[in-house]
């Protein structure tokens, strides 16, 4: 092999070795701490990050709300201010990949984040990547070490999502002088007026040739630790250079529910069998179609009554109530004994454009009191409800 290509890998190779003896350091501490039953970690893990000026502090929310997480985000450059690391710090320590992956553990080990937790801005770096990989390993084993225990709910497959935002250079420098621009005025507003709070305003905000070069040590450093995650999990790239809304359409189309990437496979067999609400709709117009016609040239007759009972009895009465919506209709025709009626009148309602539900009511009515007996002898009285929902009127009220 040539000598260029073996210093090539170095750098790599020395990166997998660190992560695996920081991560084996902090994972053996844990399972001494805690014990391997109890490290219940999250269920799901959204990765989320970006270039500078990419809209990550804008689109945490929305990425929460899309993925039902209500836990605030874990954002990663906060843990370094955690009282873990202050205290670290005051006994002369440095705050680390090793200190930062065991606060990030610890963190994730908290009950708030059972179901899922966001982290703002991990990985970064290509040592966290493998420290990311050596996380999600460890998680599967123990999830088939107690997938046939009482446990077993607290070690569930993870899901990972990797969410990268994208902006071009030009696109973060001018959003980064933008925001200090915005920052700085109202910073100066709070001071003249004494109202609001001071916010902080990063140096790399204030000057194009700051901000351009944390661009360019986001490409350099972090982009290929993001890019190698593509292969791993759940890869969402996503072009946030549009508008706020243009951007959050994008990352719901990427963040899509799909049973078969997030169930376990257990659980996922024992649903497969109940078909998909869109498989069904799928087919249903034409399905109606084909029917009504069918109606038409095999059961003219039955058909055309149906049609004329609607238009003289349904009708007038649904007109009646255009505003709300909604209408009932009792009816007592001996026509709706037959069951292809029913079908009928529910099918033709559907091609118009309504919503209709039949529920069938049986009453009895006496009709004789035998008096020597007592015997109270009468009739039975069936009655069809059905209930006609369509799209009310809207009034403007000025």
């Amino acid at each position: 092999m040539p000598a260029t290509q073996v210093k090539d890998r170095q750098p790599l190779d020395l990166e997998i070795k660190d992560a695996q003896v920081i991560f084996s350091a902090v994972w053996e501490n844990l399972e001494e701490e805690l014990g391997r039953e109890k490290l219940w970690f999250p269920k799901e893990l959204i990765l989320l990050g970006g270039a500078p000026g990419a809209g990550k502090g804008t689109q945490t929310r929305f990425i929460m709300k899309a993925r039902g997480l209500t836990r605030p985000p874990i954002v990663i450059s906060e843990l370094l201010t955690t009282p873990e690391a202050e205290k670290i710090k005051e006994q002369g320590g440095m705050v680390g990949d090793k200190e930062v992956i065991g606060i990030l553990l610890r963190k994730l080990l908290h009950e708030e984040y059972r179901d899922g937790a966001l982290l703002d801005g991990f990985p970064r770096t290509r040592v966290q990547v493998e420290c990311l990989k050596l996380l999600v390993d460890q998680i599967n084993k123990l999830h088939a070490e107690f997938e046939n225990t009482s446990l077993a709910i607290y070690f569930r497959r993870p899901t990972i999502h990797a969410m990268v935002l994208f902006v071009s250079e030009r696109i973060s420098v001018e959003r980064q002088l933008m925001r200090g621009r915005q920052i700085a005025e109202h910073n100066k507003e709070v001071e003249e007026t004494g109202v609001g709070q001071q916010i902080e305003l990063r140096p790399t905000d204030l000057s194009e040739d700051t901000a351009r070069r944390r661009y360019r040590v986001f490409k350099e450093q972090t982009w290929d630790a993001l890019q190698s995650l593509k292969d791993l999990y759940h890869y969402h790239f996503v072009n946030a250079e549009g508008p706020i809304e243009e951007v959050e359409e994008n990352i719901l189309k990427e963040l899509k529910y799909q049973s078969s990437l997030e169930l376990e496979p257990r659980t996922y067999d024992r649903l497969s069998p109940l078909p998909l609400a869109e498989d069904i709709t799928l087919h249903a117009r034409q399905e109606l179609v084909r029917r009504l016609d069918s109606y038409e040239l095999v059961h003219t007759e039955l058909f055309i009554r149906i049609v004329e009972i609607i238009k003289s009895k349904f009708m007038p009465i649904i007109t009646r109530h255009a505003l709300s919506g909604r209408s009932i209709v009792n009816s007592e025709d001996s026509i709706f004994e037959d069951p292809l009626a029913l079908s009928m009148l529910i099918d033709i309602f559907s091609e118009r454009g309504f919503h209709a539900v039949v529920d069938k009511h049986i009453q009895e009515i006496p009709e004789r009191v035998h008096l020597a007996t007592g015997q109270i002898q009468g009739r039975k009285k069936t009655i069809y409800r059905i209930q006609i929902g369509f799209k009310g009127s809207e009034i403007r009220r000025g």
